[in-house]
C-alpha cells in the first residue's frame, strides 16, 4: 500500500520549493513536467510513498531539480512567470492532509533575490 510522503513547500520570486519528508529514502523517482510533479520512494522499512501534484502555474521543468539528504528530498521549480506569487502549489483549491506550508522558509520576497540566487547554487553543486 502506498501513502502520500508528507510535504512542505515555500514559494520564492523564481522557484517554487517543495520538501518530500521521508528518513532514509531510496529508489526515489521525481518526475517534474510543465505542470505536474510526481514522486516516489520507498524508506527503510519498505513502506511505499507517491505524492502527484497538479500545480498551479506553470514551472520550466529543464531548469527544475531535487537533491535528496537522509531526511527529505528537495524538490525546486523555476517558475515559467518569474515575480508571481502562488497563493497555492496545487492546481486545485483543496489542500490535501499531507501538504503543509514551511513556514520556516516562507518569507516577504523584498531583497530576496540575493538569497535565493544563492540557494540554488548550493543545491546544484550537489
Amino acid at each position: 500500500p502506498r501513502q502520500p510522503a508528507k510535504t512542505l513547500w515555500y514559494d520564492r520570486p523564481r522557484y517554487v520549493y517543495l520538501e518530500f519528508c521521508v528518513e532514509d529514502s531510496r529508489d526515489v523517482k521525481v518526475v517534474i513536467e510543465d505542470q505536474r510533479l510526481v514522486f516516489s520512494c520507498k524508506n527503510a522499512d519498505g513502506v511505499e510513498f507517491y505524492n502527484e501534484i497538479n500545480l498551479y502555474a506553470r514551472v520550466n521543468s529543464k531548469d527544475s531539480r531535487e537533491k535528496r539528504s537522509d531526511h527529505s528530498i528537495t524538490c525546486f521549480m523555476r517558475k515559467w512567470k518569474e515575480k508571481v506569487a502562488w497563493p497555492r502549489i496545487t492546481k486545485e483549491n483543496i489542500k490535501p492532509a499531507w501538504l503543509s506550508v514551511d513556514f520556516d522558509n516562507w518569507r516577504d520576497w523584498e531583497g530576496d533575490e540575493e538569497v535565493e540566487r544563492a540557494m540554488v547554487e548550493q543545491y546544484a553543486e550537489v
